[in-house]
């Protein structure tokens, strides 16, 4: 097993995962050395394009349909629609307004919104605001689908499922009665009382959310406030969203992806050589394969997401001589740091998000800096490009003092600690991952916290686990019984644990009573059983 591991740069697939399960954090401690990878690479069989040759896309902004009433009315249309994804190839998608990724909502701080979803896929969907402080019901709660027009057996707004009730959702045969089951629309209403940020939102249907964010439902938020607007960052062209998804194709250009029932319709899951997460050979940034970008010789404003399904990423800025750039770290996933905070390097896991500031005048007009992964190897290793294309004027700057308005929570003012495993486990009688020695079962209360208390979480993972809490942010206090890393620093909603690792977290559980959830976003895991309930009361 040892040299199948090593092989693969894999940790926890198939035979490995009953081995997680019989010798737990011993095991995984010792493969902790290993390369940071959960999963196995899917390889395509057609030709990869040369990197750095095609533009890097920008995705569009939605504009309102309506502002009466001092809400801004959105409308997207989940549909289905061929792309051009690798240059000469044509690429069947799942999108949101028939982009990939989907369109970007930029919203003011404390202004609500309403999103009416309108599903015209031959599947059930549901749609996460991830990082949003949303009401429990516009929170996506995975059995909370939305049906297509023509799926059997329901009437509207009946029955309550995900995991086979009915055959709604497909699955495992789970029934949740506190569902609510729409037919084709829905309207997703967002308070966004909340602190300016970059939040992403996706497809968060019970037991296949990996296939559909694979297929392309994937778009970005951006909220924006006063004090962002007061600190001089770079603006309009020279702030840019960089989506990075690694995905696989077919000789016809297809998207491959190793999924049990590729109908997604009944039986969820992936092959077993998969079952720790699906990786892709080619990297797209904004949908587009290893794309290059032309920048003044001035400062830019990098809003990054890993989009992802299990591909962790460890950034880094480099010009073709081999100098290093800094990346300036001004904000985590909920928003501004207190201060910024200089890397040469950054690691980041599935649905994270890093607010970056890179100087292209440190180098001279002409030069090219690629974005690079450390954890990549051959084709994967590369990102994306930079092209520094001209002298420029730069008004902007990077403040010593970022935000003022980050929530001060001591360890000595929790009201209670609690502990979370992460690790592999049994689901159904066959491989999974779990919670506590649990599988997800959305009819059982796993967590119950009042109400606005302060609460220490202790995680403890066996392999790789990015952790995503909904509605709350959090602070990192330590990392295996010391400090945080540097890349921990400001408010979070997602963390990554190293495998073996524990990590301790901070929060206050504010904003709304209801069912909300925490789990894994290795999104092979989560749908495989590791996610928890979180009921607010």
């Amino acid at each position: 097993m040892r040299e199948q591991l090593t092989r693969r740069k894999v940790l926890g697939i198939g035979g490995a995962l009953g081995l997680m399960t019989a010798t737990g954090l011993a095991t995984s401690a010792a493969l902790s050395r290993r390369p940071a990878f959960t999963g196995a690479v899917l390889r395509s069989a057609l030709p990869l394009p040369p990197a750095f040759q095609v533009p890097l896309p920008i995705p569009s902004v939605l504009k309102p349909v309506s502002t009466a009433g001092g809400v801004d009315r959105y409308e997207i249309t989940q549909r289905e629609v061929v792309l051009e994804v690798l240059p000469g190839f044509r690429t069947p998608m799942w999108t949101y307004n028939g982009t990939f990724p989907g369109p970007t909502i930029e919203s003011r701080r404390g202004r609500p919104i309403t999103v009416a979803h309108r599903n015209e896929l031959p599947v059930p969907t549901v749609v996460h605001l991830h990082g949003g402080r949303s009401t429990p019901e516009a929170d996506g709660y995975p059995t909370d689908l939305v049906l297509p027009k023509d799926w059997p057996g329901t009437e509207h707004g009946s029955h309550g499922t995900g995991r086979g009730s009915g055959g709604h959702g497909g699955g495992h045969g789970m029934h949740d009665p506190r569902a609510v089951v729409t037919k084709v629309t829905r309207d997703y209403t967002f308070p966004l009382d909340q602190r300016a940020t970059l939040l992403w939102y996706h497809d968060h249907r019970m037991d296949f959310t990996a296939p559909a964010i694979w297929r392309g439902l994937a778009g970005l938020h951006l909220i924006r406030d006063d004090i962002e607007g007061s600190l001089d960052l770079p603006t309009g062209p020279r702030e840019l969203p960089l989506v990075i998804t690694d995905r696989a194709f077919a000789t016809d250009g297809s998207l491959v992806y190793p999924s049990l029932d590729p109908t997604l319709r009944e039986r969820p899951g992936v092959r077993e050589p998969y079952l720790a997460g699906v990786l892709g050979d080619v990297i797209l940034v904004n949908g587009a394969p290893w794309p290059m970008h032309e920048v003044d010789a001035a400062r830019y404003r990098l809003r990054i997401l890993n989009a992802s399904n299990a591909r962790h990423y460890d950034l880094e800025a480099v010009t073709d001589d081999g100098h290093r750039l800094d990346l300036v770290q001004i904000g985590a996933d909920q928003g501004l740091l207190a201060a910024p905070v200089t890397h040469r390097h950054l690691p980041i896991a599935p649905a994270e998000r890093y607010d970056v500031i890179v100087d292209f005048s440190t180098v001279a007009v002409g030069t090219r800096i690629r974005l690079l992964d450390q954890l990549g190897d051959g084709r994967t290793r590369e990102v994306m490009a930079f092209r520094v294309a001209r002298k420029a004027k730069d008004v902007s700057r990077i403040p010593a003092k970022l935000a003022t308005d980050l929530p001060t929570w001591h360890r000595s003012d929790a009201v209670r600690v609690r502990d979370f495993s992460f690790r592999a486990g049994q689901m159904n009688g066959g491989h999974g991952w779990v919670i506590g020695g649990k599988a997800f079962d959305p009819a059982r209360s796993d967590v119950t916290v009042r109400l606005g208390d302060l609460e220490v979480w202790r995680l403890v993972a066996d392999v790789h686990h990015p952790v995503h809490l909904h509605l709350v942010g959090f602070q990192v206090l330590s990392r295996g019984g010391k400090a945080p890393l540097p890349h921990d620093a400001g408010l979070k909603d997602t963390i990554s644990l190293r495998p073996g690792e524990s990590a301790e977290i901070i929060t206050r559980f504010d904003g709304y009573r209801g069912r909300y959830l925490f789990h894994c976003h290795n999104a092979e895991h989560e749908d495989m059983g590791m996610m928890a309930n979180l009921e607010i009361v």
